[in-house]
Parts: C-alpha cells; structure tokens; sequence
C-alpha cells in the first residue's frame, strides 16, 4: 500500500470548508490502496470551530501533531474583535477600516510573507526531516491556503528529494482578498517569487477548478490536475421542507459578496405582491460583514431576515435541504472567477434549486448549467434576478419547486478520491 504524508493547517476541530476536502480524501483513500499520515498543528488559532467533524477522522489513522507559533495571539491585545474578524476573511471597505484594522493588515501583508503561519514552516521541517528518515513514506502532500504550508514541502524536496504533490485549495496571488493586504513592492515581489518557486518545484500541482489550472500553467511546465471540492454522502439527516418562501445562504458573506440588486429585487417583490412578503424569510448561516447587514436594513429587509451564526456541517445540511431556494454569490471581480465554493456541491445534491451570482466567465456558471442545478446571473442583473425570484415562489406555491440535477455522480467525495489515488499511484 502506497503511503503518503499529507500536511495541513485546517484539521478537525477546525470548522468551515478548509478542513473538508482533505479530512474527506483521508476519509477514502484506503479504498484505493493509498494509506494516509496526517501532519497538523498542536495549538492552532482556528478563528471557526466545528467538533462535528473529528467523528469522521478514521480511527486507526496516524496524525502527528507538532506546535505552532501564532502572532495573531499577539495581535488580540491591540483589539481582539479586529483580530478575529479579520482571521475570518471579514475585510471591511477602506473607509470603513478603523486604524487597528489597517495596521494588522498592513503588519500581516507586509511582515507575514506569505502568512502569518510562517513559523510552523522550520520545526515542522525538522521534525518531518527525522520522521521521513524512519518511516517509509513515498510521496508528500501540502494543502493551502494557508500557503506557507507549501514552504514546507518546498524544503522537504529541496533536502530530501521527497516526491511533492502540492494542493491549492485557493489561488495565492490572485485570490481576492491578496489586494486588501496593502502590500508594498517588496511583499509583492516574495509573494511571486515564492508562489514560482513552488509551482515550479512540486513534482504535481492539484487546483479546483479550470481557471486556476489555467493561470498555473503559465506558470509551470509540471502536471496540473483540476480535483474539484464535492459533497459527501451524509446520514441521518432527516428534514422537512420550510413552510415558508425561504431563501437560505449558507457561509460567510463578506463585504464584496453583497448582492444589493438581490436585496432590491427581493424588496420590490414584497412591495407589489403582499401574498411574497407573508411568505418571504432570508436565512443567512455563518459571518455576516457589516456592510451586507446594512444593506439589507437600508433595503427594507430587516424584519424577513434571520440569523443563524455558525453552525455545525451537519446542521448546515439540515437548512440545505429545508430551505426552499439556495444562494451562492462569489464577489464580482475578475480575480473569483476561479473560485468554486465547497458548498456549492452539498448545495447540489440538497435538490433545492440555486440561485448564483458572481463575475462573468465564473466557472460556477458552467457547473450549475451543467447540472441542472439552478440559474446564475451577474450582479447588474436586476430584472432578471426578479423575475426569477418570482417564478421560483410561483412554482413554491403549487408544490413543485425543486431540481433534476444530472451527472453529480462525479463530484462525490468518494469518486474525488479515486481521481486523487490515480495521480498519486503515477509518481
């Protein structure tokens, strides 16, 4: 059996879609003949917890743990609030950001290169160097963001001559969030330099999605492989359908995923039609940025809106499959296009219909098309978004609002991993 070691910030109790892929391929590949070690932190700062899913860790699987030196522990004595939303992704607006908030970002953009998990990279070398010595260990796996983890396959390979699968979950330069760092010269320089030397040292480089592998390739000559996020097969997770005109998003909605049209469109309607808002409830699950929120107050909304905070996976698919209408919205610049959210997948597989809003040319549009799955528009596209909106809670009223999705066999996790099995069984 093939062994190999897979090195990952994001692990169980870690909450949200980062600890998913890899705790699912864990979870398969001794189907295909591949026998997993896992490398994680001892102490990390997980900014969401979810203790759901350490019940799907394997049992008999090995994971080494070794300490990790975190500055945003330091960094909670400026403003622990500010840390925290940060550590989550929560970016607000340039006018918004108080002074603490452009100081963090400016201190991690330009002092943290390429994150701020840059410590664990030299004792994890160390400890990983004996124990690849004294273990029989044929191929090494790094996931990121964050991307600093793929420093230390770098040095594994550079020292060791370890065959170097590294895996990008997300894009390092162009991820969305990268411009918000205000970087200086200097920290745009390393960060290209580092993400080059990485792309180019990895024996095979894994993305999610087509836009990425494309970007990459103008990168590197190494093999590129598209595995995309899926959805698991989860039990015991029984639900009714919402009496209500529901309309759930479930994830983080940070200040560029801000869909005023939807909001206006969703306004309109209860305006004109006072059958829509009696029936109207908009569901949010997980961070919500404080500007999203004030739209939605500005746009008359607040009285339908409900709040649910964090809440496990499990739970999650619960209000998945509850809900009567799924929105997925990716923020409109051309950076995202790329991106493919986790949910996206166990958002198919719930039968609910989806309702996406992002860039043009997003690789979202084609896999929802694709499938049968749900509409995609842009956010200028106000009227078609109503009368979308409108035909969905017209087919809500006569008992018939639901998708016949085709072809997601694929995106099961359990199929995902054999895709990954084959590319590892090749090195």
């Amino acid at each position: 059996m093939k062994k190999v070691l897979i090195i990952t910030y994001y692990w169980p109790p870690a909450g949200g879609p980062g600890v998913q892929r890899w705790l699912k391929f864990v979870k398969y590949l001794r189907e295909y003949a591949i026998d997993p070690v896992v490398f994680v932190p001892e102490n990390p700062t997980y900014p969401i917890k979810d203790t759901s899913l350490s019940t799907e860790i394997p049992e008999d699987i090995t994971v080494l743990k070794r300490s990790i030196f975190e500055p945003y522990r330091f960094a909670q004595f400026f403003s622990k609030k500010d840390t925290n939303t940060i550590s989550k992704g929560i970016i607000a607006r340039g006018e918004k950001q108080s002074f603490i908030q452009r100081l963090l970002l400016y201190i991690r953009g330009n002092y943290f290169i390429p994150d701020a998990r840059k410590f664990w990279v030299k004792p994890s070398v160390r400890f990983l160097k004996k124990y690849l010595k004294k273990h029989q260990i044929d191929t090494i796996i790094t996931t990121g963001p964050p991307h600093s983890v793929h420093l230390i396959g770098l040095e594994l390979k550079k020292e060791m001559g370890s065959k170097w699968v590294a895996d990008f979950r997300d894009p390092w330069t162009t991820i969305g969030y990268h411009d918000k760092l205000k970087l200086g010269k200097r920290a745009k320089e390393k960060h290209t330099l580092l993400e080059e030397e990485v792309l180019t040292n990895a024996d095979h480089v894994l993305v999610t999605s087509n836009t990425t592998k494309h970007e990459f390739e103008a990168i590197t000559l190494q093999p590129i492989t598209v595995i995309t996020n899926g959805y698991d097969y989860e039990k015991g997770v029984e639900v009714s359908l919402s009496d209500r005109f529901t309309i759930s998003h479930i994830g983080s909605l940070l200040s560029g995923r801000n869909p005023v049209m939807l909001w206006k469109a969703l306004y309109d309607l209860t305006e004109e039609h006072p059958d829509f808002a009696t029936s109207l409830e908009i569901q949010l699950v997980g961070a919500v940025s404080e500007d999203v929120l004030e739209s939605i107050k500005g746009a008359g909304l607040t009285s339908f809106l409900t709040l649910k905070g964090y809440v496990s996976h499990q739970e999650a698919v619960a209000i998945q499959r509850s809900s009567q209408l799924l929105v997925l919205i990716e923020i409109d610049v051309p950076e995202t296009r790329c991106i493919i959210p986790g949910k996206l997948f166990e958002y198919m597989v719930s039968n609910r219909p989806i309702l996406a809003i992002g860039p043009e040319g997003a690789d979202i549009e084609g896999l929802i098309k694709e499938t049968n799955t749900g509409v995609f528009y842009q956010y200028g596209d106000y009227t078609d978004i109503k009368k979308q909106l409108w035909e969905y809670y017209q087919q809500f009223l006569k008992g018939t609002l639901q998708t016949q999705p085709i072809g997601l066999q694929r995106f099961s996790r359990k199929e995902l991993t054999r895709t990954l099995s084959e590319v590892l069984k090749k090195l």
